[in-house]
């Protein structure tokens, strides 16, 4: 009876099939409620990135588009803004002086540097001329920009001017095989003379936009079938893999969200402002831009020090913030270190009116009607600390805790809603309904354009047609990307059927929701979106001569790595006997300078190998016992068992993130 009285989220249009000769099961196939009898038709005039920007051109001129912020002498200025119509004269020149440097249809075209407004100008100027535009980014691992350079086959660069050094080292072979750098400002005389001597020339900004104006091109726009841009992403071990996405797909996603957005009574509009920090060759912040771009909206970028957005949202006082969970939690961790300093009289209070609101939010009530007494006695401050004008937060790249969304939800005075998407599903796979408080923990419905099921996983235990569905995530629909570059076999891989295989473990609530429970491979994301290749660390790690067996554990809801650690006994009496220890092995695992002595080892490993931050280890367990099959902690061919080891060592994992928490504050 419960199940029937249950308000239903997502539409089964099929239902599931049980597997037979050797084929995994797979469960019913859902779709968004609007799409429960077919994908909604298209828009006409919509079917390329360049239709969603020139359209809004015509129909918001006047608008301010991108706005950013100067630093003049150490000093961070005011925002100012370019309109749709100043970028869109500025989006002719660029890409009229690309054309005039060599650049013919289909050419790859890569950017390089933080969020700006140049960066969206030379995007829009590829879509202005059918060039691919390949975003370039070193978080990747070392070598990461040489290896896509080369790969993509990129013919010209626009280039924050602080990274044009980088590019023209000796180590990034590739750029031999630029014909043209752009920097986003200025070009020293140096830079010009080092790009000069390995065949490649380098333009200012201005002096490229003067090119542009002296030998205009008319615009080539491109079909929908052609490729919109080739994004690299990370692979489980080896190097980044590129993700072809076309300009259908890309519109397509655009256009479904408007659908979706559209239906709600809160709706976006023009005078909405985005805050964009997460890093544009992303595509969570790509994809969220395209959509504001849709609405004539406005986006202003952070002025590049993450540890000062607060200051840009004071400035810029946003409507929109999408981030990856690390971001909230640290809004979480601010807001909790407020409330400890407060006397404990006005902390009761603070959570009297917390709870009395969450009480009435969970009957139906939506955020702003659930107790506007409670908003104005305590939770406005909170807002205010977000530019007093928040509308909409939305968390993506990673769970976001039940708990921290929760407490946003009822804090911030805005909706709050969790998404989940892959580069090769253009970022919006799902998303949740705002004010929903049954979507707590979980990442929402299906995309307009898109359609979900589960398959078995039957190693994990996983089966999508048991009482509780759970599976591997298959997605498919018009929003998807056309493969990886240059790597076929890659592609057949994780593209079955027309499905695509994500990966991601997903369990189906009755309700419809979906909500992401694990890994299928030893690909996990920490909480401020980074992946991290675990069995790849391990065997890096591994080769530090402390270190007879490790097992790497990372959380998604944490932004730190931690491990379990069976030291190697030979070198472990080695460095007892050096600092003076004569305890047995079992005492000497147990000691607190061991524990500090093997993260010190570890961390000489991780820069040795030029590991990222995110990367290194932080915490570690010394395990005294090797990792047997007798416990149930390895397979047969001694492979780790990793849902074995986590409920063995959950204790311990748990007492690390607790003292590194502990830590932090």
């Amino acid at each position: 009876m419960e199940k029937e009285r249950m308000k239903s989220f997502a539409a089964k249009v099929e239902e599931g099939v049980k597997g037979e000769d050797g084929k995994p099961s797979v469960g019913p196939v859902y779709r968004n409620l609007l799409s429960e009898n077919g994908f909604p038709p298209r828009h006409s005039d919509i079917t390329t990135t360049w239709d969603i920007f020139s359209k809004s051109v015509e129909k918001f001129p006047d608008n301010k588009m991108l706005g950013w912020r100067q630093i003049v002498d150490e000093k961070v200025g005011p925002y100012m803004w370019k309109t749709y119509k100043e970028v869109y004269e500025e989006v002719r020149q660029i890409g009229s002086a690309l054309r005039a440097a060599g650049a013919e249809p289909g050419c790859r075209v890569g950017i390089y540097g933080a969020n700006c407004p140049q960066w969206i100008i030379a995007m829009e100027a590829c879509a202005a001329h059918t060039l691919i535009c390949v975003p370039l980014y070193d978080t990747l691992g070392p070598g990461a920009v040489d290896y896509i350079v080369d790969h993509a086959e990129i013919d010209f660069v626009f280039v924050q001017n602080t990274k044009i050094q980088g590019l023209l080292e000796p180590d990034c072979i590739s750029a031999k095989k630029l014909k043209a750098i752009v920097s986003f400002t200025n070009v020293s005389e140096e830079q010009s003379h080092k790009a000069s001597e390995i065949g490649v020339k380098a333009y200012s900004w201005l002096d490229f936009l003067l090119m542009g104006r002296e030998k205009p091109e008319e615009i080539k726009p491109p079909k929908p079938s052609d490729v919109c841009t080739i994004m690299y992403t990370s692979g489980t071990s080896g190097e980044p893999k590129g993700v072809v996405l076309t300009h259908e797909a890309a519109a397509t996603c655009v256009i479904g969200a408007d659908l979706f957005m559209d239906q709600f009574e809160d709706k976006m509009t023009p005078d909405d402002v985005y805050l964009s920090f997460l890093p544009l060759a992303h595509i969570l912040d790509r994809a969220n831009e395209e959509y504001f771009f849709r609405k004539g909206a406005s986006v202003g970028y952070y002025h590049g020090d993450l540890n000062a957005l607060r200051d840009d949202i004071q400035e810029l006082k946003p409507t929109f913030l999408a981030g990856v969970p690390r971001v909230f939690e640290r809004i979480y961790d601010g807001i909790q270190k407020a409330l400890q300093e407060l006397n404990p009289r006005r902390r009761l209070i603070f959570y009297a009116l917390y709870k009395y609101k969450l009480a009435w939010m969970n009957r139906g009530y939506s955020h702003s009607k659930a107790s506007p007494m409670a908003d104005f006695i305590a939770f406005r401050k909170v807002k205010n600390q977000l530019g007093g004008r928040i509308r909409l937060l939305v968390s993506g790249g990673a769970p976001l805790s039940p708990e921290i969304e929760e407490f946003l939800r009822v804090t911030c005075c805005c909706f709050v809603v969790q998404g989940y998407g892959l580069t090769e599903t253009l970022g919006g796979t799902t998303l949740g309904h705002p004010d929903e408080m049954c979507m707590l923990g979980t990442v929402g419905i299906p995309a307009v354009y898109n359609e979900i099921r589960l398959e078995e996983v039957a190693e994990m235990g996983y089966d999508p047609l048991g009482e509780n569905p759970a599976g591997e995530i298959c997605i498919r629909g018009k929003g998807l990307f056309s493969g990886y570059y240059k790597n076929l076999e890659l592609t057949e891989e994780v593209m079955k059927d027309g499905w695509f295989h994500t990966g991601d473990i997903g369990e189906i609530l009755p309700n419809g929701l979906l909500k992401i429970i694990d890994r299928k491979k030893n690909l996990i994301k920490l909480s401020q979106g980074e992946y991290v290749a675990i069995e790849n660390l391990e065997n890096i790690y591994g080769q530090n001569s402390l270190v007879q067996d490790i097992w790497v554990y990372g959380d998604s809801f944490k932004s730190m790595l931690v491990a379990v650690i069976v030291p190697n006994p030979e070198t472990l009496n080695r460095w007892a006997k050096d600092f003076g220890f004569t305890k047995p092995f079992e005492e000497l695992c147990s000691l607190p300078e061991l524990q500090e002595h093997i993260i010190s080892e570890l961390k000489s490993t991780a820069e040795k190998n030029k590991l990222r931050r995110f990367e290194y280890i932080k915490a570690v367990t010394v395990e005294t016992e090797p990792f047997d099959i007798e416990r149930d902690l390895l397979t047969a061919t001694l492979k780790k068992r990793r849902n074995n080891l986590l409920k063995h060592y959950q204790v311990e994992i748990e007492d690390m993130y607790r003292k590194l928490a502990t830590k932090r504050c």
